[in-house]
């Protein structure tokens, strides 16, 4: 959406070489209906014992809504990367070609229905700056994918070209080059068995020729860049079923 950007932020970005703006997020005001909820639990607590209901005002008072500093956090997207805004009003800018984000997306549920989802992105750094980027703010649905997707589409062609030149790719504890995936707990298996990929409750799931069971199966979270991730182990899969035929 459109949010005046602060001079500081414009220099940043500038100085990073991240290119035009595209779009700010704001952070995600409770809606009514939630602030009502919220001081109904404050009147409970103040009839039952004073912590509670200290608690649920502590809470109140940490959101968009009543908190100047949590109202001014930004996070602003560019060309190149991203800058955020955090609490104390700090910057840190990431470029997609050069960021790692590990993303949590937890979904929770009680007798069998939905009650809420709730996200986290892990930004890392090459100078070790580290950003935790959550469902503060609004529509995580939509810059979560996002962010995954310009990692990938920035860093893919780069390490192709690794690949090519017989270079190993590291994706926590697991590698891949050409010839095929590693582990340390399962060893490593040629692209050519590899007979599935599948993502399923947060939880990546490698499948060997005539195998019923996952040969390996890894948390989404513990994952770097995961969409890069998915699209390198499709390409691998591809061109190794290529080489066959």
């Amino acid at each position: 959406m459109d949010d005046p950007i602060r001079h500081d932020v414009v220099d940043l970005a500038a100085a990073e070489g991240l290119g035009r703006h595209r779009g700010t997020v704001l952070p995600k005001r409770l809606s009514a209906a939630m602030i009502c909820n919220l001081m109904f639990m404050v009147i409970v607590g103040l009839f039952l014992f004073v912590l509670p209901a200290a608690w649920f005002v502590w809470v109140a008072l940490q959101t968009p809504n009543f908190s100047r500093k949590a109202a001014a956090r930004r996070l602003h997207f560019f060309e190149h990367g991203l800058v955020e805004i955090d609490r104390k009003g700090e910057l840190a800018a990431f470029r997609w070609d050069s960021m790692m984000a590990l993303q949590e997306i937890t979904e929770t549920y009680v007798n069998g229905f939905h009650t809420s989802t709730t996200y986290r992105y892990t930004l890392h750094k090459k100078d070790g700056t580290v950003r935790k980027i959550t469902d503060f703010y609004a529509e995580p649905g939509t810059w979560g994918p996002f962010i995954q997707q310009e990692i990938a589409s920035a860093q893919l062609p780069g390490m192709l070209r690794m690949l090519d030149e017989d270079q190993q790719l590291v994706f926590g504890d697991i590698s891949l080059n050409r010839g095929g995936i590693a582990t340390p707990k399962r060893g490593a298996v040629a692209w050519a068995e590899i007979e599935d990929v599948r993502v399923d409750n947060g939880v990546v799931a490698l499948r060997k020729s005539g195998k019923w069971l996952s040969w390996s199966s890894k948390p989404v979270k513990t994952i770097p860049n995961f969409v890069l991730f998915l699209a390198l182990v499709d390409h691998l899969r591809r061109s190794a079923d290529a080489a066959v035929r």
